[in-house]
């Protein structure tokens, strides 16, 4: 299995900065989740279009996206076709507070199950940008990402044998996946 972040997007709120790149607590949010899945991945991927940005992380195989535009679920599509693995555990750019127990609890859910795609799912929220990918589902993605008009990430699960993997509601978990979306999400974080 691959570590992938993805670490594109338009990034309007930041002013075109990209978000992964933004300094929380005294390092970047990419520096953050490296650091976290650095033990649990031996190949980790950065899905970029801008891989000038990210010629540091030479511990990473930086890669662009295929499909131009096409959101989060064009990056998934770009990291599975690089991948060298059965799957790939995607996570958002934008996330400072990844949690090591609960994704190491999350890769061994997906090991024992069959499903295409594993969600992390809190009370009724999920998170499809903390979620483990089978490399079977290329052929999928390609024909969804072709086909429709619509890229989202949650209309295509629906088209998957989609797992959930049950994380109790608290605020440590919930911390787990902020997602910085905002200049104002970063003057109200808890370090």
């Amino acid at each position: 299995m691959s570590g992938v972040i993805l670490a594109g997007g338009a990034n309007k709120r930041f002013g075109g900065k990209t978000k992964s790149n933004i300094i929380v607590g005294e390092e970047t949010i990419i520096s953050r989740i490296i650091f976290i899945i650095t033990d649990l991945f031996g190949e980790k991927i950065i899905v970029t279009n801008k891989p000038e940005e990210f010629q540091g992380f030479t511990q990473c195989k930086v890669i662009a996206d295929h499909y131009l535009k096409a959101g989060p679920l064009g990056g998934i599509h770009a990291a599975l076709r690089s991948a060298s693995g059965d799957a790939i555990f995607v996570f958002a750019g934008d996330m400072p507070f990844l949690d090591k127990k609960i994704i190491e609890g999350q890769i061994n859910e997906f090991n024992r199950s069959e499903y295409d795609v594993l969600i992390p799912r809190i009370g009724k929220l999920t998170e499809p940008l903390h979620a483990i990918y089978r490399k079977s589902v290329l052929d999928d993605i390609e024909r969804f990402l072709t086909e429709g008009k619509n890229r989202a990430v949650r209309a295509f699960l629906h088209e998957l044998n989609t797992g959930y993997f049950q994380v109790p509601d608290t605020e440590p978990n919930r911390s787990a996946f902020t997602n910085i979306n905002s200049p104002a999400d970063i003057s109200g974080l808890k370090f």
